[in-house]
């Protein structure tokens, strides 16, 4: 019986670490550079903190974020990792040139979230500075009515 007990609690814990895990996240991540000569500067085109209001649960919430390749090397997306196994991050596959725009994008499934949900995607790129920023979303979700 504690064998049973301990295979299950083993087993419990590897599936929620798969949820958080960002080879899981349905995009394929770049390396960045070591040589930050290559390193660039990367532009928000829209606010990077949003409120989306009420949603009813069980909606999915399609979220983008523009981006703008502002410096003069090759922007590379290496990581999107959300916060939590609800929310589901699409990055570029490709770098971002310079002068070119590139999108973020992210699912939030509201099943079984009611209230406010506050959510990050941390973003790492090679950018000159910092290598990690974060883009914000919350919105509160109401509970079904049956």
């Amino acid at each position: 019986m504690r064998t049973a007990v301990l295979i299950l609690l083993i087993g419990s814990f590897l599936f929620s670490c798969r949820e958080n895990d960002p080879k899981n996240n349905g995009s394929t991540s770049m390396q960045l550079p070591k040589d930050s000569s290559l390193y660039t500067n990367i532009t928000w085109l829209d606010s990077t903190d949003r409120n989306y209001g009420t949603i009813p649960e069980g909606q999915k919430l399609e979220v983008a974020y523009r981006f703008l390749n502002s410096g003069i090397k090759p922007l590379i997306i290496a990581r999107v990792q959300p916060s939590c196994g609800c929310t589901v991050a699409e990055q570029p596959e490709e770098p971002v040139l310079p002068g070119k725009e590139g999108v973020i994008k992210a699912s939030f499934n509201s099943e079984g979230r009611v209230g406010i949900n506050n959510k990050v995607l941390y973003v790492i790129a090679n950018t000159r500075g910092t290598q990690s920023h974060e883009v914000r979303f919350s919105v509160t979700v109401q509970k079904k009515k049956w």
